[in-house]
Formats: C-alpha cells, sequence, structure tokens
C-alpha cells in the first residue's frame, strides 16, 4: 500500500553492544567528589585539634594569671617588694640590696625573706598551685663593674644566699618555718646566677635577687616528692 508506514523491528544485539563502562568525565568527577570529602574530614579534624589546643592554652593562661594575681596580692603585704606580672617575677628591690662586691644579707633583709617566701609556699601548695607551678629560679644579679667571671661567680653567690637565710635558724621572735615548707623549698627552688644581665639604671639597682615564677605548659600529673627535709646541713659564713 503506498504511504503505509513500513516498520523495521531493531535487532536485539543492538542493545547488547551498547557499553556499560562508566565514562572516563564521570568516574573523574567521582573522583573528585571523594577527594573532596576526605579532604573535608581532614580538616574538619585539624580544626578540632587546634580549636581544643587554644581552649586548653587559654585556661592555663587564666589559671596563671590568677596565681600571679594572688602572689601580687600576698606581696602587698611587704612594702618594696613587687610582682612583675609580664615576667612572673618577684622583685625585691632595696629589701634584698647587696653591697658592692658581697653576697651578705642583713639580718633585717633575712627576716623579711622568712617571712614573705612562706606566702609564696602556700600559694604554690593548694590545688591550682600544684597543677601548675613547676620551680621557682632565684636569679642573683651583678652591676657591671668587674670582669665578667668575677660577677658571675657573684651572683651566683648572691642566689645561694637567699636559700641560705631561708634555711637558717630564724630568731626567737620569728615563725619558724615547718619541714614541708622546707622540703618545699629544696624541691621547688632552683639557684641560677647571671653576671650583670638585665642590668638595671643604677649600681645598686643592679646587685639584686629576683625570684623567676616557672609554670608547667600542660596540668602537673607527677606525684608530690616525698623527700624530707633532713640533712640540709648549714652554709658556711663569708666574710665579705
Amino acid at each position: 500500500m503506498i504511504g503505509a508506514r513500513i516498520l523495521i523491528k531493531r535487532n536485539g544485539r543492538d542493545e547488547a553492544e551498547k557499553p556499560f563502562w562508566i565514562s572516563f568525565a564521570d568516574l573523574m568527577t567521582a573522583l573528585m567528589v571523594l577527594f573532596l570529602l576526605v579532604m573535608s574530614v581532614a580538616l574538619l579534624a585539624v580544626t578540632r585539634t587546634v580549636n581544643e589546643a587554644e581552649v586548653r592554652k587559654l585556661a592555663r593562661d587564666r589559671d596563671i594569671a590568677q596565681l600571679l594575681d594572688r602572689i601580687r596580692r600576698a606581696t602587698d603585704k611587704f612594702p618594696g617588694v613587687s610582682v612583675n606580672m609580664a615576667r612572673s617575677a618577684i622583685d625585691f628591690g632595696d629589701r634584698a640590696r647587696f653591697d658592692t662586691n658581697s653576697s651578705r644579707l642583713s639580718t633585717e633583709q633575712a627576716r623579711l625573706l622568712r617571712a614573705y617566701i612562706p606566702e609564696v609556699l602556700a600559694i604554690a601548695r593548694d590545688d591550682l598551685g600544684r597543677k601548675w607551678f613547676k620551680r621557682v629560679i632565684v636569679e642573683g644579679f651583678a652591676d657591671e663593674r668587674g670582669t665578667y667571671l668575677l660577677n658571675l661567680d657573684l651572683s651566683l653567690r648572691r642566689s645561694e644566699r637567699l636559700l641560705c637565710v631561708l634555711f637558717a635558724k630564724p630568731t626567737s621572735d620569728e615563725r619558724a618555718m615547718t619541714n614541708d615548707e622546707l622540703e618545699q623549698i629544696r624541691n621547688l627552688f632552683l639557684v641560677g646566677g647571671y653576671s650583670f644581665n638585665s642590668a638595671k639604671a643604677s649600681y645598686e639597682e643592679s646587685r639584686r635577687i629576683e625570684l623567676r615564677l616557672e609554670f608547667w605548659d600542660e596540668p602537673s600529673t607527677d606525684p608530690e616528692s616525698k623527700r624530707t627535709a633532713g640533712n640540709i646541713g648549714t652554709c658556711a659564713l663569708e666574710s665579705q
């Protein structure tokens, strides 16, 4: 019949020969999506770690600022002694000044140190103090006169003198430190000498001792020391 449609039945073979493998473009797209997913997870993990570290640092800074503020308030009871909050250091000023070429402290200076140091020990001994206090470095200084090695030795002897004063027998009208306090001093205090580094404006101001407070980077988990304060000995009297 003229004009009639002729229907040609397609062979199933054409369908069978169509490719069933995923195209290269689709494969690359899938790999890119997978890569972005993995990177997003990794970035999230790193960001979380950084955020947790920042939170711990902020908590540490807050606790240490609180400790320093408590030490500052305790120091206010001792005129002439000051706390440098930025340096975490205690400066005794004229209350522990040395004569030229001498590492001796007067009776009045010794009494002040034996009265003041227990205030710091009490703060270092409570829960927050045990958590963060690492050590107290006793720093002795000399003025710029004399040779380097002479002043270095003098600075070290001035640092040692503070420890000698603390362990010395108190006068009858002083409160004697307990064995626990003496043990704490031995475990916590470290002696250091610095010659004429960090010299002050004048020779007199340079001849001084400071306490520099150090704190742990992470909360301390060390068990308390069981050492006793026995067998401390005595310091030799010096002529200078």
